[in-house]
């Protein structure tokens, strides 16, 4: 190349033997250098890593999207910064909802307690404990109302991490709508609805994944025609990765599972560009700061090859692949708390110079307890920092034709790829669960992992490495035992101002729907109406389709 008017010859060769001199006097800090993945990390990255030219790569906006999904993405407007909230009873829910809305968020998002989370209401001897814990209660349409109080539904989108009972959860969000009086092809949001990646990874599923993927399908056949604004699921890597996973796998086990969902829908009789541009995704944001660069735009790739080439989608909305990403709760440590400010940060940051559409960034005390308003204050502004001051939002795909980004692309797609091809292999990702595959391989991952923390080859900063003799205590947020005791008094008032007929009458025409054939929405929607709680509701649906053991 030309520097300076002078002819600098790059000798490639010659550039590797004064590398291994130089190793020899000041040997590298590891024998081999790996990503998350176990993918090996070179020495330096050259032109002829990348497969293809520079121009290949396509531009943003264009299939098959690796460098984003819109041809201005943030120089148009910033990401999502949905921050995920929920604790007690849905009146301090609200309060902390109207808190970040006001400090400059830009999307709800919901947390419920375990006993919403597996259709169990307040009130039933297996929720004793854990009433408003990790979530807000909802066990009626009471609480959905006051949660969303004096917040209108059509002026913010709204998330529910929701998998087993989705459906319940989106009749209450419908309903509170048409109490506001704004119509249902206005509201906006996404329901998680994800029940593969609950017998993978996370255990909050009610029925076996026959009757689950039916609600799911019904979902979709609902909300197309009925929400067109509505994302109707959001694919999992999160709680995949969470659970252990390596970038590859949250990666092959999402778009699987993605997969088994468009089979699901396409049996069902659905048109796959109806359903397909109201799909979403969900996935992690980890340490590896380049790994989940790569991660992201491999995604986005593999997504657009699968539904042009497998499944025949026409509509550019049907083959782009948009994500929330949720930086790493189990990166988090309760040691050293105000380190986890620099991993969020660091974490967003990949997010972002991956394309995400939305993003949450977990709170510095996630680890001991819910966050308290001034931790979940900084993660707020950690995004906003990010957005404002930065830079990196002012042009898109910064980091697209590197080298080293290139490569890791390639590579984790090839390596995902042979993922999919053996849960191809075993039926399907619904048998791979059912045969305890995906299961397996995390628990291996994650227990390699363990194991190169204790030899120290992998370093957390405060937990095996720099620790302190002394940790300062800090300030937590505790649920008030009061709200659990005014939550199970609303659910009882509730119960006791309803009309019993009218209940028992949208309970039994559900039961009849869910025996036959029928689309169940309308039925739950009804349900919900009248009052009926999601215990209730999740009850008559357990006597038809049963438990998942």
């Amino acid at each position: 190349m030309v520097k300076g008017g002078f002819i600098i010859v790059i000798d490639k060769e010659k550039w590797h033997e004064r590398a291994k001199e130089e190793v020899q006097k000041h040997p590298e800090r590891k024998e081999a250098f790996t990503t998350s993945s176990s993918i090996p990390i070179d020495r330096v990255y050259l032109p002829e890593k990348v497969d293809g030219s520079y121009e290949e790569l396509g531009f943003p906006g264009e299939y098959p999207y690796t460098r984003g999904i819109r041809r201005t993405m943030y120089r148009g407007r910033f990401w999502t910064m949905r921050q995920y909230a929920g604790f007690g009873s849905a009146d301090e829910t609200n309060k902390r909802f109207k808190y970040l809305l006001e400090q400059g968020q830009t999307g709800l998002s919901v947390a419920f307690d375990l006993p919403t989370q597996i259709g169990y209401d307040s009130d039933d001897p297996m929720s004793l404990g854990e009433v408003g814990k990790v979530g807000v209660a909802i066990d009626t349409l009471k609480d959905m109302e006051i949660l969303f109080d004096g917040i209108s539904l059509d002026q913010v989108s709204t998330s529910m991490t929701i998998n087993a009972p989705a459906s319940v959860l989106l009749a209450m969000y419908i309903v509170v709508a048409e109490k506001q009086g704004v119509a249902m092809n206005k509201i906006q949001g996404t329901i998680q609805n994800d029940i593969l990646k609950e017998y993978i990874a996370r255990g909050t599923y009610i029925f076996p994944p026959k009757p689950s993927m039916r609600l799911i399908t019904d979902i979709f056949a609902y909300c197309t025609e009925h929400t067109p604004k509505f994302n109707t699921i959001s694919i999992s890597g999160y709680h995949i990765r969470e659970a252990g996973s390596t970038a590859v796998q949250e990666l092959a086990f999402t778009l699987s599972n993605a997969m088994a969902y468009v089979d699901a829908a396409l049996e069902a009789g659905l048109d796959i560009d109806k359903f397909a541009p109201r799909l979403a995704f969900f996935f992690n944001g980890h340490n590896q700061f380049f790994e989940e660069i790569a991660k992201f735009r491999a995604a986005r790739r593999m997504w657009a090859k699968i539904m042009k080439e497998k499944y025949g989608a026409k509509k550019e909305k049907s083959m782009q692949l948009r994500f929330h990403t949720q930086v790493a709760g189990s990166t988090l440590t309760a040691q050293q708390p105000d380190n986890n400010i620099v991993r969020v940060a660091l974490q967003a940051l990949a997010a972002v110079l991956g394309g995400t559409q939305s993003l949450h960034t977990n709170a510095k005390d996630e680890a001991l307890a819910l966050p308290t308003e001034e931790s979940a204050r900084i993660a707020l502004r950690t995004q906003q920092i990010i957005a404002h001051e930065t830079g990196v939002a002012d042009t898109i795909d910064p980091l697209g034709g590197s080298y080293y980004i290139e490569t890791l692309t390639d590579q984790l797609e090839q390596k995902a790829q042979e993922y999919m091809e053996e849960i191809t292999t075993r039926g399907g990702a619904v048998a791979a669960v059912e045969q305890q595959y995906m299961q397996r391989e995390i628990h291996r991952a994650a227990y390699d992992t363990q194991k190169k923390l204790e030899r120290e080859e992998e370093i957390v900063i405060g937990v095996n490495r720099y620790q302190l003799e002394e940790e300062p205590q800090p300030d937590l947020l505790r649920v008030d035992d009061k709200l659990v005791e005014a939550q199970l008094d609303r659910l009882q008032k509730v119960k006791q101002e309803r009309i019993d007929t009218e209940v028992k009458e949208a309970l039994s025409a559900l039961k009849k729907a869910a025996e036959g054939t029928e689309n169940l929405m309308p039925f739950i929607i009804e349900a919900v109406r009248r009052y009926a709680s999601i215990g209730e509701i999740c009850h008559t649906l357990r006597d038809v389709f049963g438990e998942y053991e």
